[in-house]
């Protein structure tokens, strides 16, 4: 397909770039007792950073660009707030029949500790292997572009909050050392604070910054009438949805969260330029799901154009926000294949090269795989 890289998720291969931890570990039991460790405080530092030691000993002569963690807002959000990932926690009174949980504290201890175990690992990288393998760390960040519901001023803040409670939550600390205001007027105590030594480690703990954007929420003013119950859910005063007086904010995909919308990835990129002081930022990943249909010949299971679309306009935005000075040195489309898709598991097809699952995992190239070749000979 003409690709130059390809990102690695957990099985640290010898390609040039690898993540240390994703969302797939070997085991099911060793799985389910990592996520009740994340909010067991404890040493899930020092043992993340035993964990990338070794991947640095073994694979750095090889790999050049570390990702220490994929997407810790999904693993917060989605696994201790509404529960609906592993390991399915949340508060009993959201009745989301979950397994247990608190969804105002749970969240932010996670989102915590990620952050420390992340910059433990990368002052570790730095101090012992960065000089001599000649590589770059960063983390990886999901995020979607807030779109007020309203020109009205309570909602253009709303959606401000809802980029603080979702991407400032993370880059606040990475760039700042601590959370954004916003959260720390709003959450209060429930938020964990950053010792001075653990502000000056996570603050710069970054060579790159690795951004996955696939869609964008309108952003209303929501206020927080429960003075019982809290929960990272409303904690922001934000109601995200995906459409405004009944019109959807871009074509609708399979995945319920994900709706089609380009000038998203601009939108963000200025954002974060301006609000971050332009870091470096390869794209991670961006793309777009497709059902998978069984009832679809070979043939017409490789005809993708709706992915050809939403490649070609996200690539021109892309485009137009490194013209416009955005630091960004790179794109992974998502995805090479067809994968096990978080907890839509095989259900979805991601993949511009389709996979057939019932007869020896045989790989055939979509539309889309011979367009992006195309692409990258015409333009890179």
């Amino acid at each position: 397909m003409g690709y130059s890289s390809m990102k690695c998720s957990d099985r640290l291969s010898t390609l040039s770039w690898s993540r240390s931890y994703g969302s797939q570990m070997p085991n099911v039991e060793t799985k389910a007792s990592w996520w009740k460790y994340m909010i067991n405080l404890g040493s899930l530092r020092d043992d993340f950073k035993d964990y990338a030691d070794i991947c640095f000993r073994e694979f750095g002569d090889r790999v050049k660009h570390w990702i220490t963690l994929n997407e810790p807002w999904t693993y917060s959000a989605a696994g201790y707030a509404q529960g609906v990932m592993a390991p399915g926690r949340c508060s009993s009174w959201q009745q989301l029949n979950c397994t247990g949980g608190d969804s105002g504290t749970e969240p932010y201890i996670v989102s915590h500790y990620q952050l420390l175990a992340h910059a433990a690992a990368v002052k570790l990288y730095r101090l012992k292997y960065q000089a001599s393998q000649k590589g770059k760390i960063g983390i990886t960040l999901v995020q979607n572009w807030m779109v007020p519901f309203s020109e009205a001023r309570h909602n253009k803040d709303a959606a401000l909050r809802g980029l603080d409670f979702m991407y400032g939550w993370f880059m606040d600390p990475l760039i700042n050392g601590d959370y954004p205001h916003t959260m720390r007027a709003l959450v209060g105590n429930r938020l964990p604070k950053f010792s001075k030594e653990q502000s000056k480690m996570v603050k710069g703990s970054f060579d790159f910054i690795g951004l996955n954007y696939y869609t964008a929420n309108y952003a209303r003013y929501a206020p927080n009438a429960n003075n019982v119950h809290a929960s990272y859910l409303t904690d922001a005063w934000a109601s995200l949805t995906s459409e405004r007086n009944g019109v959807p904010i871009g074509a609708k995909t399979v995945s319920t969260w994900l709706y089609v919308y380009p000038k998203g990835i601009y939108d963000l990129l200025l954002y974060t330029k301006k609000k971050y002081n332009n870091p470096l930022i390869y794209i991670t990943e961006n793309g777009v799901d497709e059902v998978n249909n069984a009832t679809l010949s070979l043939e017409e299971a490789l005809v993708d154009n709706m992915r050809i679309d939403y490649y070609y306009h996200h690539l021109s935005f892309l485009s137009q926000a490194i013209k416009d000075g955005a630091n960004v040195k790179g794109y992974f489309a998502w995805s090479l294949l067809d994968n096990f898709e978080w907890n839509s598991g095989y259900t979805v097809r991601f993949g511009s090269n389709y996979v057939d699952y019932k007869n020896g995992l045989k790989r055939y190239p979509k539309l889309s795989a011979k367009w992006f070749k195309n692409f990258l000979k015409t333009f890179i």
